[in-house]
């Protein structure tokens, strides 16, 4: 019999249940509507941020355009300046408030290239320390996050607000 490892992550439950009831919407959307704002951080006149519910590390943050639009090609200059202005921003609020020895920043546009959320374009901004990845997830198949959302979140409107 194979030992099964549970862990606990009792934030998650309110994210999965608002999940579960509005599947078919898109998130960012919803975001945009003013249905879901738990994790926004920040919102610009035509972009946000948003921590990412399913974080690979403290501090994963997405910068959303407002638009529901599949390809950064289609943002407008308004749109795609806000958006580098904030991935800029984000970088150095990150980089002051954890101090990461680096990031990975990325798009994947369309379900070939692994987005989790099909149609609305977002820009992942993942802190990365040294020695931050281990044997766990390969043999465990468990990623350890050692702040919880919510600790997270406030950590960083202090940071935004302060800076803007």
């Amino acid at each position: 019999m194979i030992e099964m490892n549970i862990l606990w992550t009792p934030w998650r439950l309110n994210y999965i249940r608002k999940s579960r009831d509005t599947r078919d919407n898109c998130v960012f959307c919803e975001m945009v509507n003013g249905i879901r704002n738990d994790l926004i951080v920040y919102r610009g006149k035509k972009v946000f941020i948003v921590l990412n519910a399913f974080p690979y590390n403290i501090g994963h943050v997405m910068v959303v355009p407002n638009r529901h639009i599949p390809s950064l090609e289609l943002l407008n200059d308004e749109e795609a300046n806000e958006l580098m202005n904030l991935i800029k921003l984000t970088l150095s609020i990150v980089r002051e408030e954890y101090k990461p020895d680096g990031f990975n920043i990325g798009v994947n546009e369309g379900k070939a290239a692994g987005a989790g959320v099909e149609g609305h374009i977002h820009v992942h901004i993942v802190p990365r320390w040294i020695g931050d990845t281990n044997f766990l997830p390969i043999i465990g198949n468990t990623k350890t996050i050692p702040e919880d959302l919510e600790t997270t979140k406030k950590r960083l409107l202090s940071a935004f607000s302060k800076r803007l």
